[in-house]
């Protein structure tokens, strides 16, 4: 049992009729609740309802195989048929413990650079994201009102930057092209200092 009183291992039953049964929810769930329990981390283990046989090797290859056929494509052709290839070799044995090594080793470098993209952002990189989104929404829109046709009965402005929102605009563009550039010069920094 782990400190929230869960089990530290999640029980999935998975009956002949092809449902899965959660044992810590007490609920019958899809395989997207699986693909959600391994995104949150939690460790679970999909068993044969009737005779106990450890099944989740065979429903996390159907997770996968259910996102590729989605268009999540995360593997490459290429990478299948070498992985194909490996089957009944040699060199079989030593293919999961090099698979998991190189994946633990892309899962570090990503948690070091989400770490350094936060530094990068002061601290709170999604707020940023967000605030510089927003922006970028309202810019965008300003930008479709002034190339958008004018409605029957509204005349087109003379001349529209000669307007006070005209000069605000401006100054706003300007301030976003800096903002850009700041975080261009960051990110180059980042990549010069991963080399």
């Amino acid at each position: 049992m782990s400190a929230t009183g869960k089990p530290d291992v999640v029980v999935i039953k998975k009956y002949a009729n092809r449902r899965l049964y959660d044992t810590s929810a007490s609920q019958y769930v899809r395989l997207d609740h699986l693909r959600r329990l391994v995104k949150e981390g939690c460790n679970f283990k999909v068993v044969d309802a009737k005779s106990g046989e450890d099944l989740t090797r065979s429903v996390l290859a159907q997770i996968i195989f259910e996102e590729e056929s989605k268009g999540e494509t995360l593997l490459p052709v290429d990478f299948l048929r070498q992985l194909i290839s490996l089957y009944g070799d040699s060199m079989q044995s030593m293919v999961p413990s090099y698979l998991q090594m190189s994946m633990d080793a892309f899962a570090s470098q990503q948690r070091v650079m989400r770490q350094k993209m936060a530094d990068a952002m002061g601290g709170d990189s999604i707020g940023v994201l967000e605030e510089q989104a927003r922006r970028n929404m309202a810019m965008f829109q300003q930008a479709m009102q002034i190339f958008a046709p004018f409605s029957a009965g509204e005349a087109m402005p003379e001349n529209p930057r000669a307007s006070e929102d005209g000069v605000a605009k401006a100054e706003d563009v300007q301030s976003l092209r800096d903002e850009l550039a700041a975080m261009q010069r960051k990110l180059e920094q980042l990549a010069n200092d991963k080399h």
